[in-house]
C-alpha cells in the first residue's frame, strides 16, 4: 500500500493481529477513496473506574488534499460492541468511510 499509514498504542499492547486488522481496512478505504494523502490510527484502551471487561477506543485521523481532515473517534457510548476491539475498528472505518463519501460529494458539487 502506498499510503503512509501510522498506528500508535496508548495504554494498550501493540498486537500485531490488531495492527493487521487495522492496515486490511486501510487498503480498502484507500481504493474507496484515492485522494487519501496520510492515515493516522491511535488505538487506546481508556481506563474505566466503574466498568467490568476492557473498552476500547479507536481514533482515525485522515488527511485529504487541501489541507482537510476526516477525523473519526470511535469511543465507547456505552454499547458492549466496543469491548471488541475488532468491532471498535470495524465501526470506525465504516464512520469514516460515510465522513469521507460526504466530504468527497459536497467537494464534488463545488
Amino acid at each position: 500500500m502506498a499510503l503512509p499509514l501510522q498506528i500508535s498504542f496508548q495504554d494498550f499492547e501493540p498486537s500485531d493481529a490488531v495492527r493487521a486488522r487495522i492496515s486490511e481496512e486501510a487498503e480498502k478505504l484507500a481504493r474507496y477513496c484515492d485522494r487519501i494523502i496520510s492515515f493516522r490510527v491511535v488505538v487506546s484502551e481508556p481506563h474505566r473506574h466503574h466498568h467490568k471487561g476492557r473498552i476500547f477506543n479507536v481514533k482515525l485521523f485522515i488527511t485529504l488534499p487541501g489541507g482537510h481532515e476526516v477525523v473519526v473517534n470511535k469511543l465507547d457510548n456505552g454499547d458492549q460492541a466496543h469491548e471488541d476491539i475488532y468491532v471498535t475498528i470495524r465501526d470506525a472505518f465504516t464512520a469514516a468511510k460515510l465522513q469521507l463519501a460526504d466530504h468527497l460529494r459536497k467537494h464534488r458539487d463545488h
